[in-house]
């Protein structure tokens, strides 16, 4: 009887074992163990990736950015945790809604809009990381980015998918120059994304009002991350920027991307990494700090035709002390980029807008990109700069100069003049061109330099009243003919005639 009944039951429990449907699904976890200065430790959560999104109780977001046995290291993006608090992963990496739009927006590195213009309608998302383009995937930089600045046009031209670093000290209008480019791209199929990183809201304010006021926020997406926001918001807003601009140049399309200023992004990540206890180097920054700025500006390329031909150039900005360019930053920025414009304080509080120091200024791309026009007439232009630089520190010691000299000075003079510009007074391929082909023709030598600017606004309606077809010929085919430079040249002639008979040398 015994026998037969633990039989039954014996055939029961095998039965019920057969049938049973295992759950295969494995549900994977982990629990705060500490939470300071937004940096979030977490046990468990051993098969999470690097930058992947956090989920904490109470809807609060994380980023991993620290791998280690037993655990990771998160930074919080949003909400609040608190210790114990119960962490799932998402499976996802951090992205950024990119598409059309986002033009005319200003939203922060998760893409949450920031101008109280509603919600972005985006269905489209990029990941923040991105790999760079392959080498066979790119083509050589060879059509030219007018900034509408002469002194960067001339001496120190930037391509379509080129790298240039704009750097000086602080308020010597490194953001102005980014903004004159910015601006100048209106009308040009060029689109703009402008990163604003670890500023006040004031500035953003003050810039995006600049850009509605000249029409150019239309073709413009800014990324904003502010001086209160959490470090890792200021460590994310480059690369979110730079997702917006590829999504647009893997269209075929051309962008300009300012990063305003990776200075600030560097400190952020230094920041974080410190929190985090890694081991610091130089300057207190972590050893992969070069890596941080490299993988972002290799994002900026010419993409082959195969590709589809678009380009991302960026105009990476950092700020110096007391005009060191030596120091840890720039030294790593200035090996990346393709060139720099050098901004110096001492040219600023002289007056000279934009202060650029020609001799540390040069664009290792940019010349061969350079219009045919523009080429023509600027040839010797940086040299005869540098030159008169460098006698003009020469006669200030008083010594006795010779008739050639005294000349070279009082033209050198001329020409810084010719050189000064205000931020929203732009100017076309046919205005640079035609000023630099009248300093070359001594236009501009019977003039006090104190009327410099006048005669040049005045020879550039003038031309424009009478000499139009030459101007748009230029403008069209960005070349001089022979034809159009006789023609400019004819115009001079009146020019001069007429300035000279209303007003002797003066206008």
């Amino acid at each position: 009887m015994v026998d037969s009944s633990f039989a039954t039951v014996g055939a029961f429990l095998k039965q019920r074992v057969t049938s049973l449907e295992m759950d295969t699904n494995v549900y994977e976890y982990g629990e705060v163990q500490s939470f300071s200065d937004n940096i979030v430790q977490i046990n468990g959560l051993s098969k999470c990736r690097y930058g992947e999104l956090l989920e904490f109780d109470g809807g609060a977001v994380g980023l991993t950015l620290d791998l280690h046995l037993g655990g990771v290291g998160a930074a919080l993006l949003g909400g609040n945790v608190s210790t114990s608090s119960v962490v799932r992963p998402t499976g996802r990496v951090a992205e950024v809604p990119v598409g059309d739009t986002l033009l005319g927006r200003v939203v922060d590195p998760i893409g949450r809009p920031l101008d109280g213009k509603g919600e972005i309608s985006s269905t489209k998302f990029r990941p923040i990381e991105s790999p760079a383009p392959t080498i066979m995937q790119r083509s050589s930089v060879d059509t030219a980015l007018e900034t509408g600045i002469l002194a960067i046009d001339s001496m120190i031209p930037i391509g379509r998918g080129q790298r240039e670093l704009i750097i000086g000290d602080r308020q010597t209008g490194k953001t102005s120059i980014a903004l004159s480019a910015i601006m100048n791209q209106k009308g040009r199929g060029v689109y703009c994304v402008y990163c604003a990183i670890g500023q006040k809201a004031s500035t953003v304010s003050g810039l995006v009002h600049t850009l509605e006021k000249s029409g150019t926020i239309a073709n413009t997406v800014v990324v904003a991350a502010f001086s209160s926001d959490a470090a890792a918001m200021q460590y994310l807003a480059p690369y979110a920027a730079c997702s917006i601009a590829e999504e647009f140049m893997y269209q075929g399309k051309d962008v300009l991307v300012v990063y305003d200023d990776l200075s600030k992004h560097a400190v952020a990540y230094r920041t974080m990494s410190l929190l985090l206890r890694r081991p610091s180097g130089r300057e207190a920054y972590p050893g992969d700090v070069f890596y941080l700025h490299s993988r972002l500006l290799e994002r900026a390329a010419k993409l082959s035709a195969e590709m589809g031909g678009g380009s991302i150039t960026a105009l990476p900005i950092v700020e110096t002390m007391a005009g060191d360019i030596s120091a840890y930053i720039p030294t790593n920025v200035i090996s990346i980029t393709d060139g720099q414009i050098f901004l110096e304080s001492d040219l600023f509080n002289a007056g000279m807008r934009p202060a650029i120091n020609v001799g540390l200024s040069v664009s290792r791309v940019g010349r061969s990109a350079q219009r045919k026009a523009m080429r023509d007439v600027s040839g010797s232009l940086k040299i005869e700069v540098a030159q008169y630089r460098e006698m003009a520190v020469f006669a200030q010691f008083g010594a006795d100069l010779d008739e050639a000299t005294s000349n070279m000075l009082k033209n050198g003079e001329r020409l810084m003049e010719l050189l000064k510009q205000k931020q929203d007074q732009l100017f076309s391929l046919s205005e640079q061109t035609a000023v630099l082909l009248a300093v070359s023709n001594g236009v501009f030598k019977p003039y006090d330099k104190r009327d410099i600017d006048g005669v040049r606004k005045a020879l550039l309606t003038f031309l424009h009243e009478n000499a139009e077809a030459v101007m748009t010929s230029i403008d069209t085919s960005g070349k001089l003919s022979d034809e159009d430079k006789t023609d400019m040249l004819r115009a001079f002639d009146r020019f001069t005639a007429e300035s000279g008979e209303k007003n002797g040398k003066s206008i």
